[in-house]
């Protein structure tokens, strides 16, 4: 049996590309003395999210970054022999621009993901993805997502029935817009986004890395709380609002076994008993 050390960051980042860099530096560097082989910051962690959901803040945006850019390449320079998951503005080769997560390791890319689902006012400034896939890393088989892509249930199903192991979630979710709670601990989007953390790994038994932004941008406050939850829905490590880096160790192929043994999410699906729609979707 071989343990995996993982870790989900907590963390601020802005605007200022070069502060993000020195930032995700500092971060891998943390957890490299850690011991940790897989590491997920936050979402739009190069070059800052949205000053706001609802345009009433102007906002040019983060800069667009190539996947194939030095910005990118630098980044899986840093990663080194650690799998490192990051959020960025991507732009597309269609001239469009994506809210989009890169997985790197070893100098190369491994994967890339664009955000499907988009809350609110995000569609003004980025163009949306249209699929989820799971990908082979040093670390196992990994699928990425980012922040509202995991109120959907179908979303962590399609990359579960694409052998993903580990689902990794990159968030700038933020507190809730109306009737605010003073202590981000007890908000009430704080604590959907937890219960999705929870409720994607469990019904789909796999491990499940979320990070996400901290403090304020623009008008908005995040939340927090990145964590690991094993495949029976409980929270291994968990940073709460403030930033950290939540960090734990599991053996994932003994876990996923142990998690399937008797009751296996996947296996036991009744494909016949789904409406077309649904079934469709998964």
């Amino acid at each position: 049996m071989t343990a995996l050390r993982m870790a989900a960051v907590a963390a601020e980042f802005g605007r200022d590309l070069e502060g993000a860099f020195a930032t995700v530096e500092r971060l891998i560097e943390e957890a490299r003395a850690d011991g940790v082989r897989l590491l997920a910051l936050p979402e739009a962690c190069l070059g800052g999210y949205l000053l706001s959901l609802d345009g009433a803040e102007p906002d040019e945006g983060p800069p667009a970054l190539a996947p194939d850019g030095p910005e990118i390449r630098r980044l899986a320079a840093l990663a080194g022999e650690m799998t490192v998951v990051a959020g960025y503005c991507e732009a597309g080769t269609d001239g469009r621009r994506y809210n989009s997560a890169v997985c790197v390791t070893g100098g190369d890319v491994l994967g890339n993901h664009r955000k499907v689902h988009q809350p609110l006012g995000e569609d003004a400034s980025y163009a949306s993805g249209d699929r989820f896939h799971a990908f082979d890393t040093p670390v196992g088989r990994i699928g990425m997502m980012i922040c509202y892509d995991k109120a959907f249930p179908e979303s962590a199903r399609a990359l579960a029935l694409d052998g993903a192991e580990i689902g990794v979630c990159v968030s700038a979710w933020p507190g809730a817009r109306t009737q605010a709670a003073a202590d981000l601990a007890k908000d009430r989007w704080k604590r959907r986004f937890d219960l999705f953390d929870r409720a994607r790994a469990l019904e789909n038994q796999i491990v499940w890395l979320s990070a996400n932004q901290t403090g304020t941008f623009g008008s908005l406050r995040f939340v927090g709380s990145a964590k690991v939850v094993d495949p029976g829905g409980d929270i291994l490590a968990d940073t709460g609002v403030p930033a950290g880096m939540a960090v734990a160790e599991l053996d994932v192929a003994q876990a996923l076994r142990t998690a399937r043994r008797s009751m296996g999410h996947l296996r036991d699906r009744r494909q016949d008993a789904y409406t077309p729609a649904a079934a469709a979707t998964v």
